[in-house]
């Protein structure tokens, strides 16, 4: 007895790591506020999912406000980081303005969370996501991009002046998330499959042909 009380006396810690933790309590919470919102997730639920407990919840968010706008703010931080995969900064003004369409399709047609989030998050009007002092700074890089495109789209002659880049984005972002945000019903309404490859690949074409119609000079 003396001797194994020894050894386990010994025996180092298992060494906490914390970003596998916080990183593990971010999924779960995904998960979970993508399928019930706010107000109906539950921290015990994201416990559970995460392999932590409640206590580790609120020692690393604060409460389920600080861990809903910590996860709002890493899904906006996913995109922005995916977009930028592309230097679309290097692109002709035609192929940049059609990339950014395509991406905003590919990644809401991958990533039905976010829309799920972005929905709840405008139903609370965005009460939380108003608080983030990372937002901004996320998209005012991407409206440089946008602003830079015009610029050299409107020196190269292909598009028209006088476009305001942050309603390029705006229609960007509405097409594609009003699109997934509403497949179900419409698929419903029109009796069509608009979550299938085919049609989701149509679809961002046409919006593709919208929008570079619009800037056409």
């Amino acid at each position: 007895m003396a001797a194994r009380k020894k050894a386990a006396a010994t025996t180092p810690k298992r060494p906490r790591q914390p970003d596998v933790t916080r990183r593990n309590i971010l999924d779960a919470a995904l998960v979970e506020f993508a399928a019930h919102g706010l107000a109906g997730a539950r921290v015990d639920e994201i416990a559970a999912r995460s392999g932590s407990n409640k206590r580790m919840i609120y020692e690393y968010f604060g409460n389920k406000e600080g861990l809903w706008l910590t996860v709002l703010e890493g899904a906006y931080a996913r995109m922005r980081e995916e977009e930028h995969t592309i230097d679309v900064a290097r692109m002709k003004p035609v192929d940049g303005m059609r990339y950014l369409m395509e991406f905003n399709f590919r990644f809401c047609a991958r990533n039905p969370e976010f829309i799920a989030l972005l929905s709840a998050e405008n139903l609370n009007k965005s009460s939380y996501l108003r608080g983030s002092e990372k937002i901004q700074q996320l998209y005012s890089p991407l409206l440089a991009v946008i602003r830079d495109l015009l610029d050299r789209g409107q020196r190269d002659g292909v598009f028209r002046k006088g476009v305001d880049p942050v309603h390029v984005y705006l229609t960007i972002a509405s097409l594609g998330t009003c699109y997934f945000s509403n497949i179900h019903t419409l698929s419903t309404i029109f009796d069509r499959d608009l979550g299938s490859a085919a049609e989701i690949k149509t679809r961002t074409e046409h919006c593709v042909n919208v929008l570079l119609g619009y800037l056409r000079a």
